[in-house]
């Protein structure tokens, strides 16, 4: 929406007012070290031209082709500057980038699939002009990105000191970023569950009236104390705990994204974004369980109506293929526990006659009272029944 990073936007006139701030981060770029020039950059990027290329689709413009370094280097260094602006967090003033609408509207650009540079590529330019105490260049990434999608918490920075995975682009990176808390999972489903246990649950609505409590978890602030992720969804003795997120503008572009690029990668990676989905979309089944799941302060509504939200989960996962199922075993207890007519009956009783704490009383008061009314019947028969 606001710019072009790589090639397949290039030629988009609605984008190119963003070059100039392109050439001014490129400026900044050079100065950081002595002696360095366009030049010299563009050594060090043609040596990495045709691997970059492989990384494209094959019906590349011919122009673009041939300004391909130039387009890696100017690229590349807006990516790597508009990082680095954003996490040494300079006086306004300094910053090419004033507005704060523009700077979220380009981290949500940067997260789009089709806006990517190859990442080896970022770090060579990183590394050109890396100064000795500075930061690691995945927590500038880290930062920077972070608020893109308010609850997709981001694992810990001390996680990330020692990971030596290469990674494809910049979506790679903020996709190993948002690991659950528990970093594990089942990859083969066990053979007792069948295919529909696995992968179809009732919605919201339907488990409440059939006993299942819900309840929310973490938090949509940056807080060091809250480890909670937004995969960590548990069911544990008739409680369902699920991590609360917001509804905003940048929220169906990421997960559609992430979502994207799980479904398309060669990687070998969890498709974690894949899998949550599917589960709100069972959850979610209409308007009635946004309601009720805003009720319950999960879900954080910024825009839109219920059914406004109830759409973006069924589009979120229509054409997704589901493989290994992160939630299986959660999905498996769900299903468990609604089968059990004892839990029906309790969440009938409990939602009929003890809603609220008056409709309790009188509840508690009448069956006091039908209680009583049997002793005294029973004692009334016992009485007639000695006096005969």
């Amino acid at each position: 929406m606001l710019i072009s990073i790589g090639p397949y936007h290039k030629k988009n006139p609605q984008l190119g007012s963003m070059e100039k701030y392109k050439l001014l981060y490129l400026r900044r770029f050079l100065k950081r070290k002595k002696g360095l020039d366009v030049e010299s950059c563009i050594i060090e990027i043609d040596k990495l031209k045709y691997e970059a290329l492989k990384c494209y689709g094959d019906n590349l413009d011919s122009d673009i082709v041939d300004n391909f370094s130039e387009m890696l280097m100017l690229d590349g260094c807006f990516v790597i500057e508009f990082i680095r602006e954003y996490w040494e967090d300079e006086e306004k003033e300094n910053n090419i980038i004033k507005l704060e609408w523009m700077k979220d509207q380009v981290c949500r650009d940067m997260l789009l699939l089709e806006n990517q540079l190859p990442f080896f590529v970022l770090v060579i330019l990183y590394r050109m002009t890396a100064h000795p105490n500075e930061e690691n260049f995945l927590y500038m990434v880290r930062d920077t990105l972070l608020n893109t999608f308010p609850k997709a918490k981001f694992i810990p920075k001390s996680e990330i000191q020692g990971i030596s995975e290469r990674f494809d682009h910049l979506l790679d990176v903020v996709h190993m970023l948002c690991r659950p808390s528990v970093y594990n999972y089942q990859k083969k489903s066990p053979p007792h569950l069948k295919f529909w246990q696995c992968y179809h649950i009732p919605t919201a609505t339907e488990l409440f009236d059939a006993g299942v409590s819900f309840l929310k978890i973490g938090s949509v602030e940056e807080n060091n104390e809250d480890k909670t992720s937004l995969f960590d969804i548990t069911f544990e003795k008739g409680l369902l705990k699920i991590p609360c997120f917001a509804i905003e503008d940048t929220m169906e572009t990421f997960m559609r994204n992430m979502i994207a690029f799980e479904q398309h990668t060669s990687k070998e990676l969890y498709p974690y974004f894949s899998n949550y989905a599917h589960l709100m979309t069972q959850l979610i089944g209409s308007h009635r369980d946004v309601n009720f799941l805003r009720q319950n302060k999960i879900i954080l509504k910024d825009i839109g109506d219920d059914k406004q939200v109830a759409n973006i989960f069924k589009k979120l996962s229509d054409g997704v293929v589901i493989g290994d199922f992160y939630y299986i075993k959660e999905c498996s207890k769900l299903t468990q526990h609604c089968e059990k007519p004892w839990n029906q009956m309790k969440a009938s009783l409990r939602h009929n006659y003890f809603q609220s704490p008056w409709a309790g009383a009188s509840t508690v008061a009448a069956i006091t009272l039908l209680v009583l009314t049997v002793i005294q019947t029973v004692l009334a028969f016992i009485s007639c029944v000695k006096k005969l």
